[in-house]
């Protein structure tokens, strides 16, 4: 493929797969700047979302990025999703190379859809508050507060090493508590999830980056959950809770665009 800056042939960009039979219109709002109609082609029962497109390579740039978001997020109002990757482009420029690609891959799409049925992705960023947290921390280890309170009155110059001892001890504090808040917020939101993707952290502050599938139906309960957690310890950390999103961390679509 080439970059976004040269013209070459055009091709169809695909932007999901769902379980659905008979035309759909999304208007346009395809990938790019051209205003391509996002529309679904069927095969059986599943269809792919997409649109035209020029056979390119797009950056991951933001407005890229959001456009492919935006259009995932519009069938999602309707539909159970199996997100594809993004850029992923058709090399055949007609609706019925991807009726070849969905009739090749027919079985795994129906599997996966049936899997996905009725259940979405909701994410969950925690990230502790730096000042709240070394409090809770002075008034958890008495070991840590004594050896403060005994430096308190001396300069710093003379107590080099018994600060960075605290700092040392501090840092071991922080990973234990964050430990702990990690499992007891997972054991808590775990229940009500059908799968669980616990993701790299970020920082050290953050106690927490994961992504729960829920069915449909246990949503509110789910939401009442990361609520009362929130009101429990939203005084030491900040809860990002992000849905519904494309089920992107249990779905590894691969898709052949050569059909």
């Amino acid at each position: 493929m080439a970059t976004e800056n040269e013209i070459l042939k055009e091709g169809k960009y695909i932007y999901g797969i769902i379980r659905h039979s008979g035309p759909l219109n999304y208007g346009p709002i395809g990938m790019g700047k051209r205003g391509d109609l996002v529309y679904a082609i069927n095969y059986k029962d599943i269809s792919a979302v997409v649109s035209s497109s020029p056979i390119i390579i797009y950056e991951a740039r933001r407005v890229n990025m959001i456009t492919h978001e935006t259009v995932l997020e519009e069938v999602m109002k309707q539909f159970s999703v199996l997100p594809v990757r993004f850029s992923t482009i058709s090399e055949q420029d007609n609706d019925e190379g991807i009726v070849k690609i969905l009739e090749k891959d027919y079985k795994k799409f129906d599997e996966m859809l049936t899997k996905m049925e009725g259940k979405k992705e909701l994410g969950l960023k925690i990230l502790a508050h730096e000042a709240p947290m070394y409090e809770s921390i002075l008034e958890k280890y008495d070991d840590i507060r004594a050896l403060k309170a005994k430096l308190i009155n001396l300069p710093a110059d003379k107590t080099h090493y018994q600060r960075m001892k605290i700092g040392e001890m501090v840092v071991e504090a922080l990973k234990k508590e964050t430990s702990n808040y990690r499992e007891l917020i997972l054991d808590m939101l775990t229940p009500f999830s059908v799968e669980v993707k616990t993701n790299d952290n970020y920082g050290e502050m953050m106690i927490l980056n994961v992504a729960f599938l829920i069915k449909n139906t246990a949503e509110p309960a789910f939401d009442e959950a990361v609520n009362e957690l929130d009101g429990k310890f939203g005084h030491l950390m900040t809860f990002k809770y992000v849905g519904t999103l494309p089920p992107y961390n249990f779905v590894n679509l691969v898709i052949n665009t050569k059909g």
